[in-house]
C-alpha cells in the first residue's frame, strides 16, 4: 500500500451489533494510531442487522475508551464486501463472495450477545489482538 493506494477492510457478522462493531472500532483506532488516514477505509455491516449495538458490547468497549453508543447496525451488500481487500467474518457468516481478489478470513469468534461481561471482555481482547495483527500484516506487506 503506497501513499496513493487505499486499503479497504470489511468486518461482517449477522447482526452487526457486537463482534463486527468492536472490530471496526479497533480498526479505526489502529488506522488513526498508525497515521493511515485516507489510505485505509473500514466497512462494517451485517447480513441481518439488529436494532442497536448490544449493551454488553458497548459497556466493555467503554473500558477501552471507545464509545459505540452512536453506532447503528447496518446491512452490508455483497458488492460492498467485494470492493474490500480483506473481509473478516466473525464465525457466524454464511457469506460467499465471488471476487477472487478479496482475502476472506473467518475469525470464528464467540457471539458476545447475552454473555456476562467477563466473557465479552475476553472476546473484545481477542478481537483487539486480531485487528492489530491484521494491521501489522498489511504494514509488513507494503513495498
Amino acid at each position: 500500500m503506497d501513499s496513493k493506494s487505499t486499503a479497504k477492510f470489511g468486518f461482517v457478522c449477522v447482526q452487526n451489533a457486537g463482534r463486527s462493531q468492536m472490530s471496526a472500532a479497533f480498526a479505526e483506532r489502529e488506522r488513526d494510531r498508525r497515521g493511515l488516514g485516507d489510505n485505509m477505509e473500514i466497512l462494517t455491516g451485517g447480513t441481518h442487522p439488529a436494532e442497536h449495538v448490544h449493551e454488553e458490547v458497548s459497556t466493555v468497549m467503554r473500558e477501552r475508551d471507545i464509545d459505540l453508543s452512536d453506532r447503528t447496525p447496518r446491512e452490508v451488500s455483497t458488492d460492498e464486501l467485494e470492493s474490500c481487500d480483506t473481509v473478516a467474518t466473525m464465525g457466524c457468516s454464511t457469506l460467499e463472495l465471488d471476487a477472487e481478489d478479496v482475502d476472506v478470513r473467518d475469525w470464528a469468534l464467540d457471539d458476545p450477545h447475552g454473555q456476562d461481561l467477563d466473557a465479552v471482555r475476553e472476546i473484545r481482547d481477542e478481537i483487539e489482538r486480531r485487528v492489530e495483527a491484521l494491521f501489522d500484516e498489511v504494514h509488513q506487506a507494503e513495498p
